[in-house]
């Protein structure tokens, strides 16, 4: 077997925000009727946060669970723990209809951080999300120029994005070009 690398090796760059690969990172894609009461059950035994809201993110230290659409969420834990998680969710889900699987070797993170505006602006640069009314606790799936991606603000000043680990590369280079000293836009602040 092979050791699992993250894309882009920690990359880093910095102009206006401070930009960074964040390594490998657990990532599951749970899939479930949010209505049922023994899904939200599930959730919270496995994971101990509940079912988060639309276009929200809910943390407990090291593990995630962020809405994606109104049968997806995105679970993200230690990439070490990912595969027995998903054995505990199926466990746990076995007489819902549901689909948990592990997707972090498909995945690549990165984080910008500095001052909240900025990482606001270089992210309204690429992605047509209103960043104005943008804030932590919340999360899009959007477009991040021509690929998919998502992000969410875990605090003020910080920002984390993910996007497929095939685009990654792309991605890194249009975030440093969103964050090149001088290309401040100052619609935020």
């Amino acid at each position: 077997m092979s050791k699992a690398v993250s894309a882009l090796a920690g990359a880093k760059a910095s102009g206006l925000v401070a930009i960074e690969e964040r390594g490998l990172q657990g990532m599951i894609t749970l899939r479930g009727d949010f209505a049922s009461a023994a899904f939200k059950k599930a959730v919270k035994a496995v994971l101990g946060v509940d079912v988060p809201g639309q276009r929200a993110v809910a943390v407990q230290g090291e593990k995630a669970v962020a809405w994606m659409s109104p049968d997806e969420l995105l679970v993200m834990v230690p990439h070490g723990e990912a595969d027995a998680i998903v054995d505990a969710l199926s466990e746990a889900l076995k007489a819902e209809h549901h689909l948990a699987v592990n997707v972090s070797d498909a995945r690549a993170v990165f984080r910008l951080s500095g001052m909240d505006a900025l990482v606001r602006e270089v992210i309204a640069k690429v992605a047509p999300v209103d960043m104005a009314g943008f804030g932590p606790g919340q999360i899009r799936r959007t477009r991040i120029s021509q690929v998919a991606g998502a992000f969410w603000q875990p605090e003020a000043g910080v920002l984390d994005l993910v996007c497929f680990r095939s685009v990654a590369q792309y991605v890194f280079d249009l975030l440093k070009v969103s964050a090149m000293d001088g290309s401040e836009v100052g619609h935020l602040g």
